[in-house]
């Protein structure tokens, strides 16, 4: 069973974070909807967070994970969010178990192919000698020596934990999703629509949704819309979070 935080009674809300990200990144949003009625579910994907450690990654076998997720806490008629490899996994799930959905949202990522990108954020993580590091700021020092972006370096910082008093280390793990890099961006044609109401919404300053891509999101999605936050990149929940809740709220209503 994947780990979890259950905030709230009500609908099943599910929410799938992004590579190299824990189900901790959605709390401050995941507590709002809490209280509107929902039952959220912040899910560590498989390799992340505090779930467990596999030598596999694929799209199907994550989007299994969630099913038998779903089984095991008895959650039917779910609404399922999912941002950038999380919206991969959702996107994979509504082909393989629609009969579970009630409305699907897809955060700043299009049913395509993407060349793999993470070559600079894996290898930075790896330069990372724990030996050495006896601090959150010495891990950061040393992570900006590859990594110069603040805000991408924050982020990462969130999976580097204590192990004990000596030794820190990452929840998730890199030697499997750094070997697995090539295959984040990977994706195999949707053949039959999903009929589920469902909501793209993509950063304005973001490249991964384009405007030619939403004849490939009607393609797919057979009750699809596209929202656009302005001035937001692809981190958009958490550079916008106001916006992102409005959007998504307005949605779900």
């Amino acid at each position: 069973m994947l780990h979890s935080i259950i905030l709230g009674e009500g609908q099943p809300f599910l929410i799938l974070h992004g590579f190299l990200g824990m189900a901790d990144n959605w709390k401050t949003l995941g507590a709002k909807w809490s209280e509107n009625g929902y039952q959220v579910h912040l899910i560590d994907q498989r390799n992340h967070g505090r779930s467990l450690h596999s030598g596999t990654f694929s799209y199907e076998i994550m989007a299994q994970d969630i099913k038998d997720y779903c089984d095991g806490h008895q959650l039917k008629n779910i609404i399922l969010l999912g941002h950038s490899m999380g919206g991969k996994v959702a996107m994979k799930f509504a082909v393989e178990q629609e009969s579970y959905l009630n409305k699907l949202l897809i955060a700043d990522i299009a049913p395509k192919e993407y060349a793999s990108h993470h070559s600079d954020i894996i290898n930075g993580l790896r330069s990372i000698d724990f030996d050495i590091v006896k601090s959150r700021n010495e891990a950061d020092e040393m992570l900006g020596k590859v990594i110069p972006d603040l805000g991408t370096r924050q982020f990462l910082l969130k999976s580097l934990y204590r192990v004990n008093k000596n030794r820190y280390a990452w929840r998730f793990n890199l030697d499997v999703l750094g070997t697995a890099q090539d295959k984040v961006g990977i994706h195999k044609t949707i053949l039959n629509p999903i009929n589920t109401p469902t909501l793209f919404i993509r950063g304005g300053n973001s490249g991964y949704i384009l405007d030619s891509d939403k004849m490939l999101i009607d393609h797919a999605f057979a009750k699809a819309e596209l929202k656009t936050i302005l001035d937001a990149g692809h981190w958009l929940h958490a550079e916008k979070p106001q916006e992102f809740y409005n959007i998504v709220t307005d949605f779900l209503k």
